[in-house]
């Protein structure tokens, strides 16, 4: 099992971005020193062309061979680690860099070796030096192809394209401020109280069983959307945008919920900041239920469906970080919990080859 820390969350993430949970309670950074230690650090403080944030020239680096802050990590049906690497870390003010070309990129590495035996470079038409690509799924077989957020990626040619760029339903809602544990969150930016980070788009991404249908949330929003992943491969032709935005379809209101992961039983899974639970949506007759509840449940991040039937899942403590309301570190230790739930009906992984 594999967890990341990325830097773009908290400036103190500087010994490594991904670690192999060895135990209960340790960790092995992965995988080895050289990528994990860019030249110089996470940022480039000489950026040429400058980058004027806050009036500093700073940016992401652009190393395409180190890991820079890394926002995903997901196993595929070959048993290889992919590692997404958003580009973008949070210095010391608070306030997240843009991205250079080289820092935005995906990785795959051989477990069997722990070598990386694939990068792919998202070109700045793809990945715009403000975006924060989040999640990954996978479809490995005849054509291997994956869904990277709104970014499609064909993993036989390293080749990218982007779909629903700012379409409402991967944008969050103005105004929006979900509540953990009763308090309601609120970004805080250069010293200035906002909506902002809360109100953020799309996030959580999952495949259906089959590998036909692409769901995804935004935690600036309670609606789950998907849409036919046939129409996310195409491009090429002038209307491909066109029918991708008219392929999306509204499912339910479920909760306001960051990750998302689905079993072999074709259920998708989300948190529920506000109740303190799961819930689980079922596409067969389009309802949305509590799975469980639980009082250490609170912004529940990252999802993974195990071969072992069990649904683990990470809770971090986001909502109290400096980089929100009231703009002082509230985080106790452990800052981060994986639980385990065991899925009903005999659910487990799925493994599209």
């Amino acid at each position: 099992m594999f967890s990341n820390y990325p830097p773009a969350l908290d400036a103190n993430n500087t010994k490594y971005n991904v670690a192999e949970l060895t135990s209960g309670n340790t960790e092995t950074p992965f995988s080895n020193a050289e990528i994990k230690s860019p030249p110089g650090g996470f940022i480039n403080y000489t950026t040429t062309p400058p980058c004027h944030t806050f009036h500093l020239q700073i940016a992401g680096a652009n190393y395409q061979d180190y890991l820079i802050s890394v926002s995903s990590v997901v196993i595929d049906a070959k048993d290889r680690l992919w590692i997404l690497d958003t580009g973008r870390a949070l210095p010391p003010n608070g306030s997240l860099v843009l991205a250079t070309f080289g820092g935005p990129k995906l990785i795959c590495v051989d477990l069997s070796t722990n070598a990386v035996i694939q990068t792919i470079i998202f070109p700045t038409t793809v990945a715009y030096p403000d975006s924060y690509l989040n999640d990954v799924r996978f479809d490995v077989r005849s054509t291997p192809k994956a869904a990277t957020a709104f970014v499609t990626v064909d993993l036989g040619t390293s080749t990218s394209w982007r779909h629903l760029d700012s379409h409402p339903s991967v944008r969050g809602q103005p105004q929006f401020a979900p509540s953990i544990w009763g308090e309601p969150s609120y970004a805080i930016s250069g010293g200035i109280l906002s909506y902002g980070s809360t109100a953020s788009g799309s996030d959580g991404i999952a495949l259906s069983a089959d590998g036909t249908t692409l769901f995804w949330t935004a935690v600036g929003n309670a609606y789950l959307h998907s849409i036919p992943t046939a129409l996310l491969r195409s491009h090429g032709s002038p209307f491909t945008e066109l029918l991708a935005q008219a392929g999306v379809v509204s499912n339910e209101q479920k909760g306001t919920s960051d990750g998302l992961e689905t079993d072999s039983n074709d259920l998708i899974y989300a948190g529920n900041f506000g109740q303190n639970a799961i819930d689980v949506f079922n596409p067969a007759n389009g309802t949305a239920t509590v799975f469980v509840r639980d009082p250490r449940i609170g912004w529940t991040d990252s999802f993974c469906v195990a071969v072992d039937g069990g649904l683990y899942f990470m809770e971090n403590q986001l909502w109290r970080t400096k980089g929100h309301w009231p703009g002082v570190e509230r985080r106790v230790r452990p800052y981060a919990v994986v639980f385990r739930v065991p899925l009903p009906g005999n659910g487990t992984k799925v493994l599209l080859m």
